[in-house]
């Protein structure tokens, strides 16, 4: 981008405020709490403010949770830090924390939908919405936290693959043939001049890298392909058909080993399987930018950026998000070997679960203006928003959102996952605005974007939130807008 609209200017004069912030702290050597939401691009920018913290050779500490409510709050009073951050989170708490801790020093590296007051001189709060720019499309939480980061120091543009890989994990990469756009093309350009990046025209399946083309078929969740996807045996009958060799010498070949004619071939054989199920959209978003890590190792899960980011959103998921964290902040060896067994396991449960909730209808119910996935206590509570994200694209009714919930029965509560389909923003859905109304009114917590969105309420209010979210969305679909707090 050559030219920066003001919007753009006005948030990154922001990032210098921020960047202000944190750099007097560490100059009075006061102590940094650190909270970071886990999800890939959670995980990212909790690395992102962590690498960015060590280079100033500041003392911190890095928490990675799903939200923030009172027991969070009780641990930030226990660590009595001189600075508390907040990244992929915080926006959303704003009365909570001006409720709490009005007198601590915060600040908010974030790009969901505000709600509650933003005027407390304590708190610093760089998001995109205040300057008009969508954070659900255009900066990830690790967006936001890496132009904090360069702000900090230039030298920190290292870290713009970390951020786009957060991105990439938010699923951002929405505009044509899968680019992004904005201030996530902003972090692409710096990477690319760093020498750390190429964007390339590719299938853009998992895998590309990693698997042998069969394995990435069967292994593939997005999109979600009915009779491949999580079935190996008819995937490799599948691609044995198109009749190029699936090895080469002992090796079985990954994407990355096939010829210009042999993508063409699986190409177009996907399109027409595809299309025969029904996946018309899904189709056009085949092939697309794929985002190489031109520093990270050939067939490794680093070099392209959707597997890198499926796995930190496997460490986050699974709970062990220190492992992803280590792995943004450099650590190649331990931290990644390990953290490659859990994906493993975090591709297991997701198919796992993906089975669970197709074995019997009930499982998966069409409401008046939303369908409801009743995870209970079947789906991990982290995992339920992966499988919310997979099953939105194979919905019939694509006007309708998809909500998912499991039980936390530790806590009395259930975790609430929404997604929806551009189809639906089109018709002015709003899932932030219905998870935080929707939540409030039933005793719970809520918010996010308008096409992802999360909530936790009591476990005997979830069907009241249901109705509600059901009746709020008919609302939203019939033209009414509910009120949001955005100031975008």
């Amino acid at each position: 981008m050559t030219q920066q609209p003001e919007n753009i200017e006005r948030f990154l004069a922001q990032a210098q405020e921020a960047a202000k912030a944190i750099k007097e702290n560490v100059a009075k050597d006061g102590f940094i709490s650190c909270f970071s939401h886990l999800d890939a691009d959670g995980v990212a920018a909790a690395g992102i403010v962590g690498k960015m913290l060590q280079r100033l050779g500041a003392r911190f500490r890095i928490r990675v949770m799903q939200w923030v409510d009172e027991k969070i709050i009780s641990e930030v009073t226990a660590d009595k830090p001189q600075l508390v951050i907040m990244s992929d989170f915080g926006s959303g708490y704003l009365d909570l924390l001006n409720e709490k801790i009005p007198n601590y020093k915060i600040v908010i590296l974030d790009h969901h939908q505000i709600t509650g007051a933003s005027n407390n001189p304590n708190f610093t709060m760089l998001n995109p919405h205040v300057y008009g720019i969508d954070g659900a499309t255009d900066v990830s939480g690790s967006g936001v936290a890496y132009f904090a980061a360069k702000a900090v120091n230039p030298a920190n543009v290292d870290l713009a693959p970390i951020a786009l890989i957060g991105a990439l994990g938010d699923m951002q990469d929405k505009y044509e043939q899968r680019s992004m756009r904005s201030l996530n093309e902003i972090i692409a350009n710096d990477a690319i001049a760093a020498g750390l990046l190429k964007i390339e025209k590719d299938l853009t399946f998992f895998g590309r890298e990693t698997r042998p083309i069969h394995r990435m078929l069967a292994t593939t969740t997005n999109p979600f392909i009915p009779g491949l996807s999580g079935q190996e045996t008819e995937s490799l009958n599948f691609v044995s058909n198109l009749g190029f060799p699936l090895k080469q010498g002992d090796k079985l070949r990954a994407l990355c080993d096939l010829t210009q004619q042999e993508r063409k071939m699986l190409c177009s054989a996907l399109a027409d399987y595809m299309l025969s199920k029904g996946l018309h959209m899904e189709v056009d978003n085949l092939i697309g930018c794929v985002y190489v890590l031109t520093q990270e190792e050939s067939n490794t899960a680093l070099r392209d950026g959707r597997e890198f980011s499926v796995l930190l959103n496997s460490t986050g998921r699974m709970d062990r998000p220190s492992l992803g964290i280590a792995i943004c902040m450099g650590d190649r060896k331990a931290a990644l070997e390990e953290s490659n067994k859990i994906l493993e396991d975090y591709r297991k449960n997701i198919n796992k679960y993906l089975s669970w909730v197709q074995e019997k209808p009930e499982r998966l119910r069409e409401h008046q203006n939303i369908y409801v996935i009743y995870g209970e206590n079947a789906i991990n509570e982290k995992i339920i928003g992966t499988v919310s994200s997979i099953l939105v694209s194979t919905l019939t009714n694509n006007l309708k959102p998809l909500l998912a919930f499991a039980n936390i029965e530790a806590e009395n509560a259930a975790k609430i996952s929404s997604r929806t389909t551009e189809a639906a923003l089109m018709k002015g859905v709003n899932l932030g605005d219905v998870m935080r109304l929707a939540s409030e009114a039933n005793g719970g917590k809520g918010g996010g974007h308008n096409i992802a969105a999360g909530a936790q309420v009591p476990l005997d209010k979830v069907e009241a939130f249901l109705n509600m979210a059901d009746e709020l969305v008919g609302r939203q679909l019939k033209g009414e807008k509910l009120g949001s707090q955005n100031p975008a």
